[in-house]
């Protein structure tokens, strides 16, 4: 048969090549980067530099149509590549331009190129596919009264959209999403275009100017004012709630400004290009700090059931992610902990500044708490598996308060002066990168002027609380004093979350 077309040529040589290369490959399987808590997520191969995705949302019980461009560096020769990604329909994908066989494996996303990649080479893949919001209740798609947000940690992002879903590979993102008219789209970062109406539809265009892990990605799509404001040396702020909420919340939305120059004022500048709240009508369970734009359920702000002080610590504790698990994001999740117990720290700093619930009290109580919050969930630094089903389990009070009593101990041990410069260099030394226990250590012990390994061992790893410095009359329960194993603790606590009004947080929940 003789093909008179060159592109009927092509697509038949490059459907021929993918054949004959899938004749010749073991059969895929799912892979990971070897984290401790979480074996199959992220992938080996490359490093993703960005994101592109595109989203076009009906309505919150719709599959959205979605295209996702991931540009990546290839740092060893790849006859396959793994995405993860579940949730979902793939219509089609491409590597560099050529068309590539995909099979989904567990939750992995397996692509065979027409052709190998280099090492070192350049890598961009198009994935064309569906992103489901329904029948998941433990990440990604939250659904809203009018819409949809995200909430993607710990490692629900690939039920969103294809990724390496793991924040040690970090990379910026640029989104550009549809949605009917009436109906506004944002998502982090700034606007990086102005907004395209097309017939009955409009669509907007963000763009993140500081790396970003998957898990902090946010779009939200609903009937929503966006109030914008200036906060510290002249940083956007944007905030997000219901159009129907907007005169009552302004209040709380004017409170920003301040919780970040209070932030500033101990720990440096804030890391990114603006920042803001996105309050939404939904039931999540817990506040999260995605990045540039922290997520918070109305509840929280109804004027029932927590007071004002509460919330206010509440938003510092979002606020101070950005520093601590944003901008320096944990390198496996075993390091979780620098997250939430710097988090948890500043919260309890704030609510202790006004007067409230004084720092030494609340340390006090964890240190009391410590043992059976250990036994239960492991050592900070060493968190037990969450169960299979509960994913969300990994955050409990152990990385919350019990990783805040590691910070307590250390100024303690060292002093207040040479904490801070820990605090200053660290979220100066890691800013949009990744960083570990090990390098915590590591800087403590060169600000402090000497080898702090033997004294934060045992609080980081120990199954028992070690005794606090300055404080020798603190003490653990006797054990027929402590709560029962599995026994709520007074409050709650959880993913970007803090431990609610006269407790130290209980195990799996979040405010």
């Amino acid at each position: 048969m003789q093909l008179s077309s060159p592109r009927l040529r092509a697509a038949l040589l490059a459907a021929a090549s993918l054949t004959l290369v899938a004749a010749v490959l073991p059969p895929p399987k799912p892979l990971g980067i070897g984290d401790r808590l979480f074996p199959e997520l992220g992938n080996p191969g490359y490093d993703v530099l960005a994101y592109d995705l595109s989203f076009t949302y009906k309505d919150n019980r719709t599959p959205l149509d979605a295209v996702t461009v991931i540009d990546a560096r290839a740092l060893e020769p790849l006859e396959r590549v793994n995405l993860d990604f579940t949730h979902g329909k793939v219509a089609s994908a491409e590597v560099n331009g050529e068309p590539a066989r995909f099979e989904s494996v567990g939750e992995d996303l397996v692509l065979t190129p027409a052709r190998a990649v280099a090492e070192g080479g350049a890598l961009r893949i198009t994935v064309r596919h569906t992103s489901d919001p329904r029948g998941r209740g433990d990440g990604g798609w939250v659904p809203t009264e009018d819409g949809l947000a995200m909430a993607n940690q710990a490692d629900a992002a690939h039920r969103v959209f294809p990724c390496n879903d793991h924040p040690a590979d970090k990379a910026l993102f640029t989104f550009r999403i549809t949605a009917p008219a009436g109906l506004t789209a944002v998502a982090n970062g700034l606007r990086a275009a102005p907004a395209r109406r097309t017939g009955p539809s409009t669509t907007w265009t963000y763009r993140t100017r500081h790396p970003m892990a998957t898990e902090l990605a946010q779009v939200s799509v609903g009937r929503s004012a966006v109030v914008h404001g200036t906060g510290p040396h002249g940083l956007p702020l944007r905030d997000v709630v219901p159009a129907a909420d907007r005169e009552r919340l302004d209040p709380w939305l004017k409170k920003t400004a301040g919780h970040i120059a209070w932030m500033e004022e101990r720990v440096g500048r804030y890391p990114f290009e603006n920042y803001g709240v996105l309050i939404a009508r939904a039931t999540t369970g817990f506040e999260l700090e995605t990045q540039t734009l922290s997520l918070f359920e109305s509840s929280l702000f109804a004027g029932e059931g927590y007071p004002e002080w509460y919330v206010e610590a509440v938003m510092v504790h979002e606020l101070a992610h950005q520093w601590f698990g944003d901008s320096v994001s944990p390198r496996t999740w075993s390091d979780l902990w620098l997250n939430e117990g710097h988090a948890t720290w500043y919260e309890a700093l704030y609510a202790d500044g006004l007067g409230k619930y004084s720092l030494e009290r609340r340390m006090r109580e964890a240190y009391q708490r410590s043992d059976q919050w250990r036994a239960a969930g492991g050592p900070p630094a060493a968190p037990k598996a969450a169960a299979p089903g509960e994913k969300i389990g990994l955050f409990r009070p152990v990385v919350y308060d019990g990783a805040a009593l590691i910070l307590y101990a250390l100024r303690q041990e060292i002093g207040a002066p040479a904490f801070e410069r820990i605090e200053r260099r660290w979220v100066t030394q890691y800013r949009d990168g990744i960083a570990g226990t090990a390098d915590f250590v590591r800087l403590a012990s060169q600000e402090a002027g000497r080898d702090l390994g033997a004294f934060l061992e045992p609080w980081l790893y120990g199954a028992k609380t070690p005794p606090m410095p300055g404080h020798p009359e603190w003490s653990a329960p006797a054990a027929a004093d402590r709560a029962a194993p599995g026994k709520a603790a007074p409050g709650g606590a959880a993913p970007g979350g803090a431990a609610a009004p006269g407790g130290a947080g209980s195990d799996g929940k979040r405010v």
